[in-house]
């Protein structure tokens, strides 16, 4: 079997020797090379546990430079490896008596790229030096000086790399390569790509999981000057690009990871439009879906963003590498979004520069500290609105029960953000709370790379980036409506069962009356399948829950945002029967997709369920998963019937879209014969994953969320 072509037969563009590089990353040569080092040891470091954390780090992330195994790979046309395997684990990757230094290191955002690659590391070490001038003597100096600090750990670390490569002759277009960047400017595309990777590399060597972003922008006109000077052919361009997919493959280790071995939030965004409304896409947009076409490279889940005015090239393009599956390329509906940004307070440019997190989160990229805060709704329904099925609890009419619901969610909500008001923030003026970030966990290193760190004086963590967001994101929102609509139905309506009744065959799981669980899970269309009668409830809920979120009093920013994440799998533990008919502890709905089992109608019935709800107020996100099976989009009828989906995804209104082309028979092989389907891809969530490598839980909810007709 081809090692590429798990979701079918791929074409080759790429030289022999780039498709053995990556040969060699997928089938885990690095990424065990990695895990073999886990960790730097600061067990020899005199006096430290004496020292503050801020000083613990900058001895942490001095001798991670110092010493960190440099791995040059066979061939690599761009240089620099995070080799430090804890660094795999959403560790910074050094140790003390045998345990972490720190606890955890920093992922959902998209780091400041456009500085590195426009100006250099050195511009950002310059801003450093002053505001040590500004903040010399103050409490902020510490922070600072550990900036100028950590600058030098990675010229350091730069150094190393350049005395490897000089001492190669063979790898002198590295060494030529790397040496100025990416402490000066990028001077041609080829610097560029690499100025891009070294930063990355070095942020992720210090355990950190940041995103890239708008890769295409960052690279585009760096790319076209050079064809037009002839410095590069195309064809050398596409085979530097796809060393910088590969090396992203160096943390693949293989094995069984629970939610799979790809989850690194690497993501990329291609095409939209720039702050002046130009639009971006360029050849280099076309590259990497040459490369992710050919390659099937998951580790960097991929985002289009799509508007009114996408050529119907890049649409063709768009459908022709999703089916091939592995959910690697995903949409944004950007008109939506930018109208979302704007409406909801950001500026028109800052709008329309907006990347993800690292999975598929809005934020400015470069500029935001980003964290959601997801919650279940289904069980504020079943065991705040419902008290647990309790004999006591009644409603007369549904709405009644709606508007209990709506209070119990705001006050679920309200806590949420108390709760992490009171652990981020000392108030100093209450009642008017002047927001005074409380001390965290030091992170210089991304501190460099978000624009107002340095600036103000401040930590990634402590109110430093410009925009400062925790959004709360409801899970469970179509469980929570088919549940609604069931009971609105069943007793309301239709008068089948009293209310009483209906909350007593629901403490005992349905027990009592098979009859009417068959009833109610086959009688009623749920949402996703254009549904009006029950889209409305959606619909009405996002609209409330919007509301609510935007009310919050923070000092973070507060948008709205729908998703699970694959936490339907840990919540289904605690879920009780539901009265649309599914028994307690079942594996429900993901992000904001029909429940498995409830869509009948297909793909297109799916989107429109979706869509009309008023999706510019989940600011944050809404994320819509479809799964299509390979005989629905087989040939040029397929093709063009994924663009047709694409379309109307955009014209209705959507948010974002994450299409896979799945085959259950193929999924089933992978669980009984691993070995033979090492490459074989799935879009999980926010992120992809090898198959094979997703425990049997998560291989087993992606197979029930597997496959629907166009």
């Amino acid at each position: 079997m081809d090692f590429f072509a798990v979701n079918g037969k791929r074409p080759i563009r790429l030289c022999e020797e780039t498709r053995k590089f990556a040969f060699d990353s997928l089938n885990h040569k690095y990424g065990l090379e990695t895990w073999s080092t886990p960790a730097v040891s600061m067990d020899d470091y005199k006096g430290f546990q004496n020292l503050s954390p801020l000083q613990k780090y900058d001895a942490v992330i001095e001798r991670i430079s110092k010493t960190a195994p440099i791995r040059i790979c066979d061939g690599e046309k761009i240089s620099g490896s995070a080799t430090l395997g804890m660094a795999i684990s959403h560790n910074i990757p050094a140790d003390f008596g045998g345990k972490p230094v720190f606890s955890s290191s920093i992922s959902h955002l998209t780091i400041d790229f456009e500085t590195v690659i426009k100006k250099g590391v050195n511009h950002i070490q310059k801003q450093a030096e002053d505001a040590l001038k500004k903040y010399k003597g103050t409490e902020k100096e510490p922070f600072i000086q550990s900036c100028i600090h950590c600058l030098q750990c990675m010229k350091m670390w730069h150094e190393r790399y350049l005395e490897q490569l000089k001492n190669k002759p063979e790898y002198r277009a590295n060494y030529e390569n790397l040496k100025n960047v990416p402490f000066e400017p990028a001077k041609n595309f080829y610097e560029a790509v690499q100025s891009i990777w070294f930063t990355f590399a070095f942020v992720r060597l210090c355990g950190n999981w940041p995103g890239i972003g708008r890769i295409d922008w960052l690279l585009g006109d760096y790319l076209e000057k050079d064809l037009a000077d002839g410095m590069l052919t195309l064809d050398e361009a596409r085979e530097i690009l796809a060393h910088f997919f590969i090396k992203g493959c160096e943390w693949v280790k293989g094995g069984n990871y629970g939610s799979g071995d790809a989850q690194h939030y690497q993501n990329i965004l291609l095409a939209g439009v720039d702050e002046n409304g130009k639009e971006v896409t360029n050849t280099v947009t076309y590259l990497v879906l040459d490369i992710l076409e050919e390659l099937g490279i998951s580790d960097f889940p991929t985002t289009v963003r799509i508007n009114k005015n996408t050529d119907k090239k890049l649409l063709k393009r768009i459908a022709e590498v999703i089916r091939y599956g592995g959910g690697v390329v995903a949409v944004y509906n950007e008109d939506l979004i930018i109208d979302s940004l704007t409406d909801y307070g950001y500026e028109l440019k800052e709008a329309r520069k907006f990347a993800n997190d690292g999975c598929w989160e809005i934020q400015i990229p470069g500029k935001t500290f980003f964290t959601y805060i997801p919650f279940d709704s289904l069980q504020i329904l079943q065991q705040r609105t419902f008290d647990n099925y309790g004999t006591k609890v009644c409603f007369a009419d549904f709405e009644s029960l709606y508007d209990a619901f709506v209070n119990d969610l705001r006050s679920e909500v309200e806590e949420i953000i108390a709760t992490r008001n009171a652990s981020r923030f000392i108030y100093t003026a209450v009642p008017t709370k002047e927001w005074k970030w409380a001390p965290d966990m030091p992170c210089t290193v991304v501190s460099l790379f978000e624009q107002g760190c340095i600036e103000k004086g401040h930590s990634y963590l402590e109110g430093g980036p410009v925009y400062n967001v925790a959004s709360p994101h409801i899970g469970g929102l179509p469980d929570v409506v088919n549940s609604l609509y069931a009971i609105k139905k069943l007793v309301f309506d239709e008068r089948k069962v009293s209310f009483a009744e209906m909350m007593r065959l629901l403490k005992n799981n349905w027990e009592d009356n098979e009859t009417l669980r068959q009833y109610a899970l086959n009688k009623y269309s749920y949402f996703g399948n254009d549904n009006d009668e029950v889209d409305i409830i959606a619909k009405n809920i996002i609209s409330d829950f919007s509301d609510i979120c935007d009310n919050l009093e923070s000092g973070y920013k507060t948008p709205a945002g729908i998703s699970t994440f694959g936490r339907q799998l840990d919540w289904s533990e605690l879920r009780m029967a539901t009265p649309y008919g599914k028994k307690a502890h079942n594996v429900l709905a993901g992000n904001f997709s029909p429940t498995p089992g409830t869509d009948k109608e297909g793909a297109t019935a799916i989107i429109k369920s979706y869509c009309k709800a008023d999706l510019k107020r989940t600011v944050s996100g809404a994320a819509l998963d479809i799964k299509l099976l390979p005989s629905s989009v087989n040939g040029e009828n397929g093709v063009e019937a994924i663009s047709s989906l694409i379309k109307g995804f955009v014209t209705l209104g959507g948010h974002f879209m994450q299409l896979d082309i799945a085959d259950t028979g193929l999924l089933k092989k992978a669980q009984k014969h691993p070995e033979e389907y090492q490459n074989l891809s799935v879009r999980v969530s926010g992120w992809n994953a090898r198959f094979v490598t997703l425990n049997r839980e998560w291989q087993n909810m992606i197979i029930a969320q597997t496959g629907s007709d166009l």
